[in-house]
């Protein structure tokens, strides 16, 4: 059973019982999306992350999802990217190929991952490059009050720092207003180097998930959810505001612990 509401201006919480409840969830909710773009465009284009997430979209990949979802008319990309090769077992695009894309029948060609083989620098260019090129065929959608990309769905891990996409707290990618695509080669976490969605990308889509599961990032979600005060540290999951679009928090219950005001009956 999920509860389900609107936490102040920060976007609907769907909060599930357990990890199995969350996986159905999502995957529900994943299917409705790409049905509604598909209808009404043509495409769906989708941008993943790393970690959990891809272990927590798994049930795509089963009955009903895998023959019901128009897997042909998906275009996907990567909010953020390590900066190693395919193959590596830090790739984001290897995790995502392995735990869904090799499992469904996605178009190989629709698949838009990161140049491995250039510097992090050159990388985020050629990205932006592709996905200028696909904005201008209208394979992805442009926002009608920016010159940015409107993915139809960018889905979004935490970390216990608040993180999302390669974008870590008080770094200088969180100020980024002209890119679209930004590199990293600080990260706080290995490997260093990273390409990222900047903020006006990601507050420009139709639609935005992010999906935190754990005790461990129940202080996060809370800091990130919660009118916490001026004089509290902003995550930079608390900067995901999509300016036209709509957020969704998946979290189990271990994550909503720490939220206010939030009783959960037994």
């Amino acid at each position: 059973m999920a509860l389900s509401g609107v936490g102040n201006d920060r976007g609907e919480m769907r909060i599930l019982e357990n990890l199995d409840e969350l996986r159905t969830d999502l995957a529900d909710y994943i299917a409705e999306l790409s049905e509604v773009a598909v209808k009404e465009r043509g495409v769906f284009a989708i941008a993943l992350s790393g970690g959990s997430l891809i272990g927590l979209m798994g049930k795509l990949c089963e009955a009903p999802y895998n023959k019901t979802v128009d897997w042909g008319k998906w275009y996907i990309f990567w909010a953020d990217e390590r900066v190693v090769a395919k193959s590596h077992s830090d790739s984001n695009y290897k995790l995502a190929k392995d735990g869904l894309l090799s499992k469904v029948q996605i178009v190989p060609s629709h698949v838009h991952s990161i140049n491995d083989s250039v510097s992090a620098e050159e990388a985020a260019d050629e990205y932006t490059f592709v996905i200028r090129q696909l904005v201008k065929t209208r394979m992805v959608s442009v926002s009608d009050i920016s010159d940015c990309p409107k993915f139809d769905l960018i889905l979004l891990g935490m970390g216990p720092d608040g993180h999302v996409a390669s974008l870590f707290p008080n770094h200088a990618a969180l100020d980024e207003k002209d890119e679209w695509v930004t590199f990293i080669t600080d990260s706080p976490k290995p490997p260093p180097e990273r390409i990222t969605f900047t903020l006006p990308v990601i507050n420009s889509a139709s639609n935005v998930a992010i999906v935190v599961t754990g005790e461990s990032k129940a202080e996060a979600v809370h800091m990130a959810i919660d009118n916490v005060g001026p004089d509290s540290p902003s995550l930079p999951a608390r900067l995901v505001q999509p300016r036209k679009g709509k957020l969704v928090w998946f979290l189990d219950k271990p994550a909503a612990s720490k939220l206010d005001g939030l009783q959960f009956s037994e």
